[in-house]
């Protein structure tokens, strides 16, 4: 008898896991296509943009662009590779207006065109170079594509991590196309994309270091200040004061970043704060989802690359009391190199572009340019946590299994924060636990409210919802999500 119930337990685990072995992955919901790039060829990837003859543009590190015809194709190969401009310095931004090509390198905003048909560039004009450099490696400049108004946004890193003695890095300025900038935000440390997010706002990522604990996404407003007060001395220019106004109290050190939102006026508190080494350790490229549909069921929410661990995260944001705050979850691994900008086109398609840069990354490449598309699959996901005044609600792309989905046990919830401070980085700080206390499911099966008792205002709340299915028997495809609840909603 012991010896049939062991074999009959054996085949139950054999069988569990030929079920789980099937179950889908990341490939069947958004392969990736890996161009091939041409031989001898250094394409260290620093910006992207779709031109209005189909070709698609890519920066270089290096200080090169490339145009690569039909960029959509099946296969792309290195024969679809042009070298369209060289000998610029380090081009991390890229848009397109009037037929002009708008480059934003680590010296100026300058702007290129072909005039000679011959498919390379040979006119070149400078449209702003107030943004002064030195030798610093630590000073590289990301610019937008066109807000509404017709400006780039371009956020400069600050020299050396620390203080600013070289003029307007650790600033975010806005350069209109016919050359004019106009300072609009302090605070900038160690930018790492830009990019807008919903109703044309402006976002961009900055990186673990002083007065940043962690990685994190940011808002940028004209006239506010984003937490590193390391450029503080440029308050002094008579063009900051006539666009900013006076200078903002400097932050506490050793604080965090809820009560120094209540001291200073002018003061953003990160939007989300990416968890150091879980999600990654060093966020990149920006980009937002107004597809409509075309690149699946994630309409409306942001996308931001991690260089390190060369991924993809998805991020959802809500506005509480004016302001907004929200969640990251894992989207995509497996790419080629360390990811630093994203693109994703009206045509659904999103490009991802690579270096390790010595620095190491995930993927082995030393550099890569991908293409990632909506196989028209949709997974099994967290589609976005919101917060409440009691606790969560979770919206998914599939009905859930109701009995799982209404089980507390199937839930784990944590908390901590960083340490707001002059100091390099911070660890996870002041844990705590809060209860799950109910998971109530909605008639749909397509939404659950949790009612958490200890929510933390200023924390990452870390939900891990391992026990949740859905209908038809499928895991979560990523089953953690991260809460960045800065505000706790009154209604």
């Amino acid at each position: 008898m012991s010896r049939i119930l062991a074999l009959g337990v054996a085949f139950t685990l054999l069988w569990a896991g030929i079920a789980r072995a099937a179950d889908p992955t990341e490939d069947d919901y958004y392969p990736i296509s890996r161009f091939e790039i041409p031989k001898d060829v250094v394409l260290e990837a620093g910006a992207f943009c779709l031109m209005p003859d189909g070709k698609l543009a890519v920066a270089s590190r290096r200080g090169e662009v490339w145009m690569i015809t039909d960029p959509f194709a099946k296969e792309v190969k290195a024969t679809q590779f042009k070298r369209f401009a060289h000998g610029l310095h380090e081009v991390l931004g890229l848009a397109e207006r009037d037929g002009w090509l708008y480059v934003v390198q680590r010296c100026d905003v300058s702007r290129i065109k072909d005039t000679d048909g011959d498919s390379v560039s040979d006119l070149f004009e400078v449209v702003n170079d107030e943004v002064e450099i030195t030798g610093d490696y630590h000073e590289y400049a990301f610019g937008s594509k066109f807000d509404k108004n017709g400006d780039l946004w371009l956020v400069h890193c600050l020299t050396g991590s620390f203080s600013s003695e070289t003029k307007y890095r650790g600033w975010c300025v806005r350069v209109s196309a016919d050359g004019k900038m106009v300072p609009t935000t302090s605070g900038i440390r160690s930018p790492g994309g830009i990019g807008f997010g919903p109703d044309g706002d402006v976002f961009y990522t900055d990186n673990q270091g002083p007065w940043n604990g962690t990685c994190e996404l940011k808002q940028l407003v004209p006239g506010k200040f984003v937490g590193h007060p390391g450029g503080f001395k440029w308050y002094d220019e008579e063009k900051v004061k006539t666009a900013m106004g006076p200078k903002p109290k400097e932050p506490e050190s050793g604080s965090r970043f809820h009560v120094e939102v209540d001291k200073i006026p002018e003061y953003l508190p990160p939007v989300v704060m990416f968890p150091y080494a879980k999600m990654g350790n060093s966020s990149s490229g920006v980009t937002y989802d107004n597809t409509g549909g075309k690149f699946g069921a994630f309409a409306g929410q942001m996308f931001v690359a991690y260089q390190s661990f060369s991924t993809v995260m998805r991020v959802t944001l809500e506005k509480i009391n004016g302001r907004y705050q929200g969640a990251c979850y894992n989207f995509r691994a497996g790419f080629g190199s360390g990811n630093v900008p994203i693109e994703l086109t009206p045509q659904g398609s999103m490009f991802v572009g690579g270096t390790n840069r010595g620095w190491g990354s995930r993927g082995q490449k030393p550099f890569a340019v991908e293409r990632m598309d909506w196989s028209g699959k949709v997974p099994f996901e967290i589609h976005e946590m919101k917060a409440r005044p009691d606790g969560f609600e979770l919206t998914f792309t599939e009905p859930v299994d109701a009995a799982a989905a209404g089980d507390v046990k199937s839930y784990k919830l944590g908390t901590y924060t960083y340490i707001f401070q002059s100091s390099y980085g911070s660890p996870e700080v002041d844990h705590t636990d809060p209860t799950i206390e109910s998971a109530t499911v909605a008639a749909d099966g397509k939404s659950v409210k949790l009612k958490v008792n200890g929510l933390q205002k200023g924390h990452v709340h870390e939900l891990h919802a391992d026990g949740v299915k859905s209908a038809s028997g499928l895991p979560l495809l990523h089953k953690e999500a991260y809460y960045t609840l800065m505000q706790i909603p009154t209604e």
